[in-house]
């Protein structure tokens, strides 16, 4: 996995171009069963994809934490929201809560998450491949290929699909 994710930042650059063009055609007419395709792809990747042996995402970027979030978590450690934030938390140049640091916090050695059960809404949803309206998300999703493995994998495959 060291391997594939040393390179991965490299491969997304050289297809950043092409992947950049093939957004802006399925932004301008998405297919109808765009959802469908896209709910496929996902799910035949992550058959194949095990996140603990990556964990990427959690080491490298960190989610946006909503206000339910906030609440969610802070109430799992017992604590008021404020000291949640206060120990974890910071507000970005877009006025959103992130955390103050990098790896994740709660990413434990071997790859799992201390707050899985209550992780923030953007960690459930992440690499975001199976989201209705996929379409709509192409600036995200170009960003997440240079990430997450499996992003690549599931913007390679519905490529060679559409």
């Amino acid at each position: 996995m060291e391997h594939i994710l040393q390179e991965l930042p490299q491969k997304a650059r050289e297809k950043h171009n092409e992947n950049k063009k093939f957004f802006a055609k399925l932004k301008k007419k998405p297919p109808k069963d765009l959802d469908y395709v896209m709910a496929d792809l996902h799910q035949e990747e992550f058959e194949r994809t095990d996140c603990l042996t990556c964990a990427n995402c959690c080491k490298t970027t960190g989610p946006l934490f909503t206000n339910a979030d906030v609440e969610r978590i802070a109430k799992s450690f017992r604590q008021k929201p404020s000291v949640f934030i206060e120990n974890y938390l910071r507000i970005d140049e877009d006025n959103d809560y992130v955390l103050q640091q990098l790896p994740c916090p709660f990413l434990g050695a071997d790859n799992f998450c201390s707050i899985y059960d209550v992780r923030p809404k953007a960690c459930r949803e992440f690499p975001h491949t199976d989201r209705k309206k996929f379409h709509q998300i192409s600036n995200l999703t170009l960003k997440n290929v240079a990430i997450c493995p499996a992003a690549y994998n599931i913007v390679e495959a519905m490529k060679a699909k559409l």
